[in-house]
C-alpha cells in the first residue's frame, strides 16, 4: 500500500473510532438530524469536520503557540460548559412536554446555518487539539507520519471523512432507532438531555479541578519530550 494511501487510513481509523463515544458535537448532530432532516445534519457535520481538519493542522505545526494560549482556551471550555449545560435543559423541557409530535430540538431555536453551526460548537470545544495532538505524536515516533505536506494533506482528509462516517452512524442510528420504539421522541428528549447533563457535569468537575485542556496539553508534550530523548 502507497504510503499517501496509508496515512489517510490512519486518519480515517483513528478518527472515525474517535467519534462513536458519545459527545457533544456527535449528539447534537443525530439531534438535528432528528428534528431537522438527514441534510441538515450533514450540514452540521461539514461545519465540525472542517474545524476539526483546522485544528489538526495547528496540533502538526503550531504546537507551541497552541500550548501558550491556556488562558483562551480555559475560556473556550467554560463557554463549551454553559452551551452543554443549555442544551440538557432545552432536552428536558422538550421532554416534558405533552402531546408534542415529532422530535423537538433544542437547537432548533438557534437561527444560524447549521453548516456554521457545527463549526462554531467545534470551534469552542478544544478538546479535539490534545486528541491529535497525542495521536500524531504516536505517528511521528512510529515513523508512520513524517513531516511533509502531502502526508499531512492526506492525513487530514481522512480525519474529515473518518468524523462524517462516524456522524453518520449517530445521524442515521438514531432514526433507524426512532422508528422501532413506541413513544421514542419523548424517551429520546430525556436520553438527549441526559448525555448532555452528564457531560456538562464532568466538564465542571474537570474545569473545578483544574484537569482541563492545558494539564493535557502538557502531558502530552511531557511524553512527546520523554520519547524524544529516549530515541536519541
Amino acid at each position: 500500500m502507497p504510503k499517501i494511501l496509508r496515512i489517510f487510513c490512519w486518519g480515517l481509523v483513528i478518527s472515525f473510532l474517535g467519534s462513536l463515544p458519545l459527545g457533544t458535537l456527535n449528539i447534537a448532530a443525530m439531534d438535528i438530524g432528528l428534528a431537522e432532516g438527514f441534510t441538515q445534519a450533514i450540514y452540521f457535520s461539514l461545519g465540525s469536520l472542517l474545524v476539526e481538519m483546522v485544528y489538526v493542522r495547528i496540533s502538526l505545526v503550531g504546537i507551541d503557540w497552541v500550548r501558550k494560549q491556556e488562558k483562551v482556551m480555559r475560556a473556550m471550555e467554560w463557554i463549551t460548559f454553559a452551551i452543554i449545560l443549555a442544551l440538557a435543559v432545552g432536552s428536558f423541557i422538550a421532554a416534558t412536554k405533552q402531546g408534542t409530535t415529532g422530535h423537538e430540538s433544542p437547537l432548533k431555536n438557534i437561527n444560524m446555518h447549521r453548516f456554521l453551526l457545527g463549526m462554531l460548537m467545534c470551534a469552542i470545544n478544544p478538546v479535539q487539539i490534545p486528541f491529535w495532538f497525542g495521536w500524531s505524536t504516536v505517528l511521528f515516533t512510529k515513523k508512520i507520519l513524517e513531516p511533509k505536506n502531502r502526508q499531512y494533506n492526506s492525513y487530514i482528509i481522512g480525519i474529515g471523512i473518518g468524523t462524517l462516517l462516524g456522524n453518520c452512524v449517530f445521524i442515521f442510528g438514531g432514526a433507524w432507532l426512532v422508528g422501532r420504539i413506541a413513544n421514542s421522541q419523548q424517551y429520546l428528549n430525556w436520553i438527549i438531555g441526559g448525555i448532555f447533563a452528564i457531560t456538562a457535569i464532568i466538564q465542571l468537575i474537570k474545569l473545578l479541578r483544574h484537569k482541563g485542556i492545558e494539564e493535557k496539553m502538557h502531558k502530552i508534550e511531557d511524553q512527546h519530550n520523554e520519547t524524544i530523548v529516549q530515541e536519541n
